[in-house]
């Protein structure tokens, strides 16, 4: 058995393409950046690396999800990985992109019902309903609880 599973979460780098099919499917095509930290080599010093994925959402979902999204939005996805191959020019070309299955939009906007505070909301498959569910903001997080202090000295611990 084999597991065919992505998460990712990042920036739309353009704005959504869409565009149907000739049996008139709708396909929306995005792409997402997800930065990658690795350590320069040269200077010691952690640098963000960005990966560009490419994502694209088929059917009567994503002509409501293409209302949301525009280049720079935040986005949580979920979905499946599909490779593509095709000639074109006589050079062979490839491509690995996600399918979407679950799409969660992260970012602040008009478009999204934050009024000035950061919102979220869902629109995926079978698990919402195959309905949209509109973005809602975020309830205020509750204050932090401060642990009561304690005299904890060297010679308590016992190792």
């Amino acid at each position: 058995m084999s597991i065919n599973r992505v998460n990712i979460s990042g920036n739309l780098t353009r704005d959504p393409e869409l565009r149907a099919t000739a049996s008139g499917t709708q396909v929306l095509s995005f792409g997402v950046a997800v930065n990658d930290r690795r350590r320069n080599p040269q200077t010691g010093d952690w640098e963000d690396y960005p990966n560009f994925v490419d994502c694209t959402m088929f059917g009567a979902r994503a002509e409501a999800v293409s209302r949301y999204l525009q280049k720079g939005s935040k986005v949580a996805i979920e979905g499946k990985l599909r490779y593509s191959s095709w000639e074109r020019d006589g050079q062979r070309r490839s491509k690995l992109e996600v399918i979407v299955d679950e799409i969660e939009f992260m970012s602040r906007g008009q478009n999204q019902g934050g009024y000035g505070q950061e919102s979220s909301g869902s629109y995926g498959g079978s698990s919402y309903g195959g309905g949209y569910s509109a973005p809602a903001p975020h309830p205020a997080p509750a204050p932090a609880q401060v642990p009561p202090a304690v005299d904890v000295y060297d010679e308590d611990i016992p190792f």
